[in-house]
């Protein structure tokens, strides 16, 4: 599990981790001693604590229920419980997901998917929260502008993984780059630009706050990044049996696209930049075990 080959980083940054589950404490003992999981897995048998998050997945008993032949239930089902029908569901599950509390137990962030099937990654959540994480497999470079660090968030992914490619850009001293706004005035946005690929959906990508610059020689202020900064690509695998069959032949996934940008001082704006990237992922076939309702 990702959680505990990232114990120690979590640890590092002050993070504690508790899993819960629905399972009993003989289930849940098993499963850590087989899996070598060192941090505390809490049993919501009766799934009270889950309910009164509200987060228990009550289309699960629907599915098993009296109306389990309506298409608005089976169509509830595919989306929130299982793609691979009834005999597949656990009633009292909880959907899938992450809440991060503060030191007083106040819930600080949450993440939850719409799809069951979609799960955000630990290393995801923290690059989100701007947590530091160790890159995996990063791609450095450098122009006369400025430096780039590029790297996935996970260098393995599976069926519905959620993750991200990060960008640490730094400027160099008295350069800028141009921050989204700035396209209206002509110039070219930094940016991470991904080719297609039917396996995966590109979610926006997500930048930080820019600062105004007033460029004096035009007299005009334009947003920009002065400072070292990130930007994520969110990238989400997809979540159906034609992507898990295509996966099952492959071992890698390659990711290709480039950066791009234009960089300027305070007298000169240099012509846009293109830097070629590839980020070749190891594929895990996910490991379905048959379930039975309870």
């Amino acid at each position: 599990m990702e959680l505990q080959d990232r114990l120690e980083e979590l640890s590092a940054s002050g993070i504690g981790i508790a899993a819960i589950s629905y399972d009993s404490p003989e289930v849940l003992a098993e499963f850590a001693e087989r899996r070598g999981i060192r941090f505390p897995l809490l049993a919501d048998v009766d799934s009270s604590v889950i309910t009164e998050f509200g987060i228990l997945n009550t289309v699960a008993a629907e599915g098993v229920g009296s109306n389990k032949d309506d298409p608005n239930v089976v169509a509830d089902v595919a989306k929130y419980v299982s793609v691979f029908g009834s005999n597949q569901m656990i009633v009292g599950t909880p959907y899938p997901g992450t809440f991060m509390l503060d030191a007083q137990g106040r819930v600080s962030a949450r993440f939850f998917e719409e799809f069951y099937r979609e799960r955000n990654t630990t290393s995801n959540v923290m690059l989100k929260l701007g947590i530091g994480v160790s890159p995996i497999a990063a791609i450095e470079g450098s122009t006369a502008q400025l430096k780039f660090t590029a790297y996935p968030s996970n260098s393995s992914i599976t069926v519905g993984t959620r993750f991200s490619i990060a960008v640490d850009v730094e400027p160099n001293e008295e350069m800028h780059v141009y921050a989204p706004g700035a396209e209206g005035k002509g110039y070219r946005v930094i940016g991470l630009n991904l080719e297609e690929e039917s396996m995966v959906r590109y979610e926006p990508v997500e930048f930080p706050e820019s600062e105004i610059y007033y460029f004096e020689p035009l007299d005009e202020y334009v947003p920009v990044y002065h400072e070292p900064f990130t930007i994520l690509q969110e990238i989400v695998v997809h979540a159906d049996e034609t992507v898990e069959a295509r996966m099952a032949e492959m071992d890698t996934l390659t990711l290709s696209g480039s950066l791009e940008f234009q960089a300027c001082d305070d007298a000169i704006c240099y012509l846009p930049t293109s830097i070629p990237l590839s980020f070749t992922l190891d594929l895990d076939n996910p490991d379905r075990q048959r379930a039975t309702t309870r």
